[in-house]
């Protein structure tokens, strides 16, 4: 692809080349999607207060009022809307991909409608979410057929790489989900996400894939600012984040796929599983820290409860934006240390230091939790009129 400065394509009289040009049209995705966002839903707030469609306070919930959930419908129309404004005629195979993933992103656009107004099965729920990937899998033979080394594994038979994929579309789908606790996170983190992919399939000429990464960016980057208002709040709902983990498991197997060609691609990377996984870290170590102390608790790994980081990190007296902000700032962090101090390690190294990085977020994590139980037990002694000040200094 050879790029072009916006200057000099004007100053060569040729206008019109500034809106058709591929890196235009995926910046001007964006925009419109944000725009798009930010001027619908205010009108679902008032449908949805209208028709009380509403989340109401729990014991898990971070806010205190009545609030909408279906900020997800802002998310699928800008995101379709920006996308479809242009042809994703050049390149055919990325462009009956994507066709395909349309198909599934709208089952799973009114399975969240419905989960949102009437909760779904959760058994239903996940039989929905395998068929929507299936649809990718099994009729675009759009798959992870290749480990690039990990543990000395490159190529895997379809026996392997068929039921990878599809659990690589669950996680993903169903990490995200988790993470939607907070004002801004599930938002904050796809969109960052999303941006990353997004310039790597614009720059290696993967135009459809790239314009679909920058139109749903846009479309959060929109819904963020409601997100965050204080008198105009919605939440993505489940509709938002099974439509967002969906296409963010499609740009991570599409990613996988396109650079397994790296021994003999300059512009591919030969580490890619590790990039997807520091890219989607914050996502998919909370899953994996729920799951394991959950297990470990002796419940169900599927039971909702207050242990997900974010949650940790309100009761430690953060606020919504700064408790999404660190999480944000872990993904970027993270990002840019490996990009720089990667070199030539092997994939299984990296492998072996992503999870050693897990161990200490679960160390972290347990501090920090043990940290509002002892601020938890000190109130409650406070409170309590059977002890004195001399009583509370022996904790101080």
């Amino acid at each position: 692809m050879e790029l072009q400065l916006p200057l000099q394509i004007l100053t060569e009289g040729n206008v019109n080349t500034l809106v058709h040009h591929d890196i235009y049209q995926c910046l001007l995705s964006f925009l419109i999607a944000c725009f798009l966002s930010i001027i619908s839903i205010p009108i679902i707030i008032n449908l949805s207060n209208l028709l009380h469609l509403t989340a109401k306070p729990g014991f898990r919930s971070s806010h205190e009022t009545e609030t909408p959930t279906l900020g997800g419908i802002a998310i699928f129309a800008a995101t379709l809307i920006s996308y479809f404004l242009w042809p994703h005629s050049e390149n055919i195979l990325d462009s009956n991909l994507i066709s395909l993933a349309m198909t599934g992103v709208i089952i799973l656009f009114f399975l969240g409608i419905k989960d949102d107004i009437l909760a779904v099965d959760p058994t239903k729920k996940l039989i929905i979410q395998i068929f929507a990937s299936l649809i990718l899998v099994a009729m675009g033979n759009f798959k992870v057929d290749n480990f690039y080394g990990i543990f000395g594994i490159h190529g895997v038979s379809d026996f392997i790489s068929i039921p990878l994929t599809v659990f690589i579309f669950i996680a993903i789908i169903n990490a995200i989900n988790l993470i939607d606790g907070i004002d801004g996170l599930a938002g904050g983190i796809s969109l960052i996400a999303g941006l990353g992919f997004g310039i790597w399939f614009i720059a290696n000429d993967h135009f459809s894939f790239g314009c679909l990464a920058f139109a749903m960016s846009g479309s959060l980057l929109g819904f963020l600012r409601f997100n965050f208002s204080k008198t105009s709040k919605i939440f993505m709902g489940d509709t938002g984040s099974l439509i967002v983990g969906y296409l963010l498991s499609i740009f991570s197997v599409e990613f996988l796929s396109l650079n397994v060609g790296y021994l003999h691609d300059p512009n591919a990377y030969f580490n890619a599983p590790i990039i997807v996984m520091v890219l989607l870290i914050v996502p998919i170590f909370d899953t994996l820290r729920v799951f394991i102390v959950r297990i470990f608790k002796g419940g169900s790994p599927f039971v909702a409860d207050r242990n997900h980081m974010h949650h940790i990190l309100i009761d430690n007296g953060l606020n919504h934006f700064w408790a999404s902000f660190t999480l944000w700032m872990v993904t970027i962090i993270n990002t840019t240390l490996f990009f720089t101090f990667h070199g030539d390690i092997t994939n299984t190294a990296s492998f072996y230091i992503y999870i050693g990085m897990f161990g200490l977020y679960m160390v972290f994590a347990y501090f920090l939790k043990k940290r509002v139980a002892s601020v938890k037990a000190r109130k409650k002694l406070v409170k309590s009129p059977s002890f004195t000040d001399d009583d509370l200094s022996t904790f101080q």
